[in-house]
């Protein structure tokens, strides 16, 4: 057992390529050992926490995974009632090490293990001082976070250009604290700096809500965050590309699904081209298409439609005589249904000249400036749902694809409940919402548009777009499938570190990848003020809550649509 100013705490016994196992020193009484370094107490074997394994000239850096005891044998023997001789045996505590980089000669910590130890290899506990100084390379750009789980004295700082330049997932179950996390980057983001320009898909309007007297709360302070109803923003339907219309109005699985789409393909063509040559001020376009991002008359689209489908060839009846009759039926029904009115009948933006008030409102630059802007999904019906939510990604890909000084001018688009709207499986309904993500994800950081991916169900998420993720803030997540979903995409080297997901605290993480210089469990800061996203207490409103509420004032807000 070493003494109390010593560091060494076990020795290597076997040597995977990405797995080290180690014997743990006991002292007499076989307690787990506190050794004492610069007067800090450590308890060696906590998991999450830092050693270092040294043999000669190797420095290894590894983070403890896993503690298990396992029965050994003592030297010394009793005797049996039959006469016979057996040794006395213990529990001798083992250590599962996951190697995740080195120190090299410099004292620098790299990513990586070029070299492992051999069996017998010393295992070192470090104390605060020692983990400070691999994190010391980000601590200039003051982007403090939290702080390191198993050393709370220790400030986390992560790299903002890494996080938001290359794209990060937020992952884990209900009540991990995804919502908290989300609120604490922000805050500390706009803190930091001023200037950001970040648009985060509320979908169950947990970043901005009213109180009971009408007053509205926000998850960030007011000066610097807007709120938008996304029924109120108007992103009309002639914004959307002809895809995006089709998945909307066109039944694909339909027989007639051919010949609508070529028409209707057509039709949209010829409204396009109408308004950019009657448009007041004149648009003066050399080249329209179908997605060109221009005014066109639903209703004139309408009225060709169902003279298309009634046409007849003398006493005949025409080629697609009838074959528009369920397409109109579904769009009738979509205009008939008031929820739809903010993307079919927009009140504000019904010009082309529209687009460009809208986009200043939508990136922060209106007549209130906002580095944050939250645009409320919860009010907007959700088989529509995804379609505005990749309208709302594409136009913020189109903006700086676009924009000269995207480089001067980076957006960061923050997708919660991700996994509604940007699905795993390919077939699936909301097709085009996830090419619009996919689109991003893989081409975004060209122009300076970072996504960030917040999802409790990983595994439903497309693979293409957490596959583009550099970092991934992982939360408590017990689900196997999800586990092991997420162990697939992270580094090899790093996937054991995915053991220690389920017993994570709320707000607490497992971050991997290129926004820190060494994985780390990490203990977010509390966001203040909060999000709308804490469990109801069941317990307190059951036995204290009210007897009695006004159900007339709910059946209104029902009916309004208005939460």
């Amino acid at each position: 057992m070493p003494t109390a100013n010593e560091s060494v705490i076990g020795h290597i016994v076997d040597v995977q390529g990405g797995l080290l196992t180690a014997t743990l020193a006991e002292d007499e009484q076989g307690a787990s050992p506190v050794v004492t370094i610069a007067g800090e107490d450590i308890l060696v074997g906590q998991i999450g926490s830092y050693v270092a394994i040294r043999q000669h000239d190797i420095n290894i850096i590894a983070i403890v995974t896993r503690m298990t005891e396992q029965e050994a044998l003592l030297g010394a023997s009793i005797e049996t009632p039959t006469g016979e001789k057996a040794r006395l045996p213990f529990a001798k505590r083992m250590a599962r090490l996951t190697p995740i980089g080195s120190i090299d000669p410099d004292g620098q910590f790299t990513r990586g293990v070029g070299r492992y130890p051999t069996t017998g290899a010393e295992v070192h506990a470090i104390g605060t001082a020692d983990i400070a100084k691999m994190f010391e390379r980000y601590q200039s750009k003051g982007f403090s976070v939290g702080t390191v789980a198993t050393h709370p004295s220790l400030k986390v700082c992560l790299d903002p250009s890494n996080l938001f330049g290359r794209h990060f997932a937020i992952l884990g179950q209900t009540g991990s604290g995804k919502s908290w996390t989300v609120a604490s980057l922000v805050q500390r983001t706009v803190a930091v700096m001023p200037r950001a320009h970040i648009i985060i898909l509320d979908l169950h309007g947990e970043y901005c809500w009213k109180r009971e007297d009408g007053s509205r709360h926000y998850a960030f302070a007011d000066k610097i965050v807007r709120h938008v109803d996304a029924r109120e923003l108007e992103i009309p339907y002639w914004l959307m590309t002809y895809a995006e219309l089709c998945d909307l109005l066109i039944e694909h699985s339909e027989r007639e699904a051919t010949n609508q789409t070529a028409f209707f393909r057509d039709s949209l063509f010829e409204g396009r081209q109408k308004e950019n040559t009657t448009a007041m001020p004149p648009l003066g376009l050399s080249r329209v298409t179908v997605d060109t991002p221009i005014y066109f008359s639903l209703d004139e689209l309408i009225a060709k439609v169902k003279a298309k489908n009634i046409e007849r060839v003398g006493n005949r009846q025409g080629p697609m005589f009838g074959n528009f009759d369920r397409f109109l039926m579904r769009i009738e029904s979509k205009l008939n249904d008031s929820r739809y009115d903010f993307l079919l009948k927009p009140q504000k933006r019904n010009t082309s000249a529209s687009l460009s008030v809208m986009l200043r409102d939508f990136v922060g630059l209106g007549t209130q400036k906002a580095a944050v802007t939250v645009i409320d999904l919860s009010s907007v019906p959700f088989d529509v749902r995804p379609t505005v939510a990749a309208q709302i990604g594409r136009l913020a890909f189109e903006f700086n694809y676009w924009n000269p000084k995207y480089r001067e001018f980076p957006i960061l688009l923050i997708c919660e409940e991700a996994h509604a709207y940007i699905p795993r499986a390919a077939e699936s309904q909301f097709a085009g919402a996830r090419k619009s993500m996919e689109r991003i994800a893989k081409e975004g950081r060209k122009y300076g548009v970072g996504l960030a991916v917040v999802s409790q169900r990983p595994h439903e998420v497309s693979e293409t777009v957490l596959a583009q993720c550099g970092t991934f803030i992982c939360l408590r997540i017990t689900n196997p499938n999800d586990q092991a979903y997420v162990r697939s995409l992270v580094p090899e080297s790093e996937g054991d570190l995915i053991s220690v997901l389920a017993g994570l605290g709320r707000g607490e993480a497992l971050v991997l990848g290129e926004a820190v210089p060494l994985p780390t469990r990490l203990q977010f800061d509390k966001p203040n003020p909060s999000p709308n996203s804490d469990d109801v207490d069941f317990y307190n409103m059951w036995k204290t809550g009210p007897t009695d509420l006004d159900v007339d004032a709910i059946v209104k807000r029902w009916r309004s649509q208005e939460r």
